[in-house]
């Protein structure tokens, strides 16, 4: 039996940072834009991810693309 990949989609995930806690370690924050296009280029989504960055008050600390797809047999 096959088994296809059938792409559904990404998600753009940014980490910043939103404080620190008590003993001093950094407080890290996700904020998760779905309805990426699979199709996507990177840089285009590093660049949009930076430009969201800039209109935020918390430092960027990590940007992540996550494709996920679906596993079909064929």
């Amino acid at each position: 039996m096959a088994v296809n990949k059938v792409s559904s989609g990404s998600v753009l995930n940014l980490e910043v940072q939103t404080g620190v806690d008590a003993q001093g370690n950094p407080v890290y924050r996700s904020r998760n834009y779905k309805g990426i296009y699979s199709s996507a280029a990177d840089q285009d989504l590093y660049d949009v991810a930076q430009a969201i960055a800039g209109l935020q008050s918390y430092t960027l600390s990590k940007i992540s693309r996550v494709d996920n797809a679906q596993l079909v047999e064929v």
